[in-house]
């Protein structure tokens, strides 16, 4: 049992979770602050919410795209394609968590006041995260898609707190997110960039080449920064200088990223995507909440 829920979670990447969630925590701990109520029942809603809607999607990925992966030889040893798990069980897998996030967002009508923003939005936002799959059939922004996808982890944390008051914080932050994850998934296409003209499928390194691609993810990130730089003068409490040193470190960061990465060497792309990207999530994270507690002390 355990080695197929092991299984499971290695399908999925659980531990890519890291890359949203943390961002969807900030948003929550600055709508904690501006709410000045702390909820256990939001705070345990919403982490139910995030695991379960990405489980949903990346599941239904996996099922869209095992004939794809099966035909790429750097994905042919995933699950599906590799037969360690059945089409079927991954598609009760898919429903199990789609229900389980549609039922984690009901959580929030048992709020202190009842919240229904949450369970209305439940069903188009799954939607829309799991059409990101089909994307790339049909345009080569499917990067941006699935930015938008985790655009919505920080605006509908701060739906679940606060309701539909108060959303520059969340906007500046969700389009932070929406450049940052649009950037680092091109850099990460640009390993297929080949295999997707020869499957005709479309990725913007396909369509411009990978020297190209790098330099649109590097515009991506900037605009990543801009934002982050914006929600320096959006955000209550106001933001200090920890957060901008935090900020510098961001910037850091992600030059760090473009230096592993160039179009005669992409050996190291999971270096830069898994490793330098967790450290980005959590560090904003943890310097924001060191901005909150400096408020409070004050």
């Amino acid at each position: 049992m355990w080695q197929t829920v092991r299984q499971f979670l290695e399908m999925i990447r659980f531990s890519h979770t890291l890359f949203a969630l943390p961002f969807a925590l900030l948003s929550a701990a600055l709508a904690w602050y501006g709410k000045g109520v702390f909820s256990w029942l939001e705070l345990v809603g919403i982490l139910l919410c995030m695991v379960f809607a990405r489980s949903a999607a990346m599941a239904f990925n996996r099922l869209i795209d095992r004939d794809v992966d099966a035909a790429n030889p750097r994905t042919a040893t995933r699950h599906l394609p590799a037969g360690l798990l059945s089409v079927h069980a991954v598609w009760i897998f898919t429903a199990v968590s789609a229900l389980g996030f549609i039922g984690s967002t009901a959580l929030f009508l048992l709020a202190e006041p009842a919240n229904p923003w949450p369970i209305t939005l439940a069903i188009p936002v799954l939607v829309f995260i799991c059409a990101y799959s089909l994307t790339k059939r049909f345009t080569s922004l499917a990067h941006f898609w699935l930015g938008a996808s985790l655009l919505l982890a920080p605006l509908a944390a701060w739906i679940a707190i606060r309701g539909m008051g108060d959303l520059l914080p969340p906007a500046f932050l969700g389009l932070a997110v929406f450049c940052w994850v649009s950037g680092f998934d091109i850099i990460y296409a640009c390993q297929d960039a080949d295999f997707d003209r020869q499957a005709r499928l479309r990725s913007v390194p396909a369509w411009l080449g990978v020297a190209r691609a790098l330099r649109v993810a590097m515009v991506c990130h900037l605009a990543m920064l801009a934002f982050l730089f914006a929600l320096y003068f959006a955000a209550s409490p106001p933001l200090g200088a920890v957060y901008l040193v935090g900020l510098g470190m961001v910037a850091l960061l992600i030059l760090l990223q473009h230096y592993l990465v160039s179009p005669q060497d992409l050996g190291r792309v999971n270096q830069a995507f898994f490793h330098v990207n967790a450290v980005i999530s959590l560090g904003l994270f943890v310097v924001v909440l060191l901005e909150i507690a400096r408020t409070a002390w004050q």
